[in-house]
């Protein structure tokens, strides 16, 4: 057998604690994206700074909440996370998949993940909020059975509502 040795590496959906280094890089990667989408340019550190401080990730942690990182070989491609919203019912955010990998079906996986773990941690249903200008977010949501419901929370950037019942 021939093994080649510059063979793609697999990527690897895995949960990593959000508070990682690894997850604190991917996660100003993400802020990076959104807020420069938001502004229409580049954002800056400190817009950056202040936007993660501003609205922190410390509640995707165990037990209800997660945080999962999705690798490819040894770089990480893309995040999603779980916080416990209200009793059965857990909020999806910081759904990201770096610009080089989309197009490849990493953010279906990791949304497929994300419903998995909830499940474990017993949900009955995910939520998730989005802005009207992240139209190919809106996209995957719908074509994964989730459905527009009206707002459940009041956040600056929440302006699309969703849900999913897992059982």
């Amino acid at each position: 057998m021939i093994v080649d040795d510059k063979a793609v590496p697999r990527t690897d959906i895995r949960e990593e604690a959000v508070d990682s280094a690894a997850a604190a890089a991917l996660l100003r990667v993400y802020f990076a994206d959104v807020a420069s989408r938001y502004y229409g340019r580049p954002a800056t550190d400190a817009e950056l700074d202040a936007a993660m401080a501003e609205d922190p990730s410390d509640q995707l942690t165990p037990p209800r909440g997660a945080f999962l990182m999705a690798w490819w070989g040894d770089e990480p491609v893309g995040c999603v996370g779980l916080a416990p919203l209200t009793d059965g019912v857990l909020q999806l955010g910081r759904m990201f998949v770096v610009p080089t990998q989309r197009g490849r079906g990493l953010g279906a996986r990791l949304l497929v993940a994300a419903e998995d773990v909830a499940r474990e941690r017993g949900a009955r249903a995910i939520r998730l909020n989005t802005r009207r200008d992240l139209v190919e977010a809106q996209r995957l949501y719908r074509v994964h059975g989730y459905r527009e419901i009206d707002a459940y929370v009041d956040e600056p950037y929440a302006e699309v509502f969703f849900e999913k019942l897992l059982r």
